[in-house]
């Protein structure tokens, strides 16, 4: 099945009208995962072209994405499966999920502001935790007209003649900025967090260090993708990033080209005890 067979959606206003064509629960998870991803950054990248110059960056435009990127998810995995639990950022948490073997835990939109910015660099964020670990997941790049998933093989890492380090174009913390300083890196500002992973994994960049402060749903897509490109995810301590938790507060976030793992792990230690 192509991915094109997998969703076929219109916005009109505030609602979806569904065509004929949906996911099938014969799919494998992460065939699964990417087609929800794709399915809703095509309605979102709809309503933001649908949005009219005085909308740009509203609060409105913002809750718009987020509720109707929800709905969609949430009709697909209740109609395809229904037995799992799901995390979202969009939804009120059940703490039933803590006793579930299978877990979905997404971002409807990440990088709201972006979005409602009529930017590019903002993402949807699909992952699967099982019994522990992330089993799947994908990441959509409507902006880029791109999805990508565990079901990509990993890629060959070299290491890099100078350092490119993915940075918000907002609010880069202390610690980042230290950080590019000690490794000579070049800042390379870019949107959400799905879309910094992501440029990672696209070999845009060559690490994505985050320390401002996230929840599991922002990072489980990227991270399990990553993973399956063969980069290297911590968090800052070099610790395993561990989801479906009690608190999904998990703030902070590596993700990084092999190669570079031990340096830039070093790097923020020392950072982190000059600090202290």
């Amino acid at each position: 099945m192509s991915r094109d067979d997998c969703v076929s959606v219109r916005v009109l206003g505030d609602s979806c009208v569904w065509g004929d064509k949906g996911i099938s629960g014969e799919m494998d998870d992460t065939a699964i995962a990417a087609s929800l991803a794709e399915g809703a950054g095509r309605l979102l990248r709809e309503v933001q072209q649908q949005a009219s110059p005085e909308e740009l960056g509203s609060a409105d435009l913002k809750d718009r994405g987020d509720r109707i990127s929800q709905r969609y998810l949430d009709r697909e995995l209740t109609e395809n499966r229904a037995a799992d639990a799901v995390l979202s950022e969009e939804a009120p948490d059940d703490a039933g999920r803590l006793d579930a073997s299978r877990v979905w835990i997404i971002d409807p939109l990440d990088g709201t502001r972006e979005f409602s910015e009529g930017r590019d660099d903002w993402a949807v964020h699909v992952a699967l935790w099982e019994d522990g670990e992330l089993a799947a997941g994908a990441v959509a790049l409507p902006g880029l007209g791109e999805t990508l998933d565990t079901g990509m093989p990993a890629k060959t890492w070299s290491r890099p003649d100078r350092i490119r380090l993915a940075v918000s174009r907002s609010r880069a913390t202390p610690l980042v900025s230290a950080l590019a300083e000690a490794l000579d890196a070049e800042l390379i500002p870019m949107g959400s967090a799905g879309y910094k992973a992501c440029a990672v994994i696209r070999g845009e960049v060559d690490a994505y260090v985050h320390t401002g402060g996230q929840y599991e749903w922002d990072s489980a897509a990227p991270v399990a993708v990553a993973r399956a490109a063969g980069l290297f995810t911590s968090r800052v301590d070099g610790s395993a990033l561990e989801y479906n938790n009690a608190n999904p507060y998990l703030p902070d976030l590596v993700v990084c080209n092999p190669l570079l793992a031990d340096e830039v792990l070093r790097a923020v230690g020392a950072l982190n005890e000059r600090a202290l």
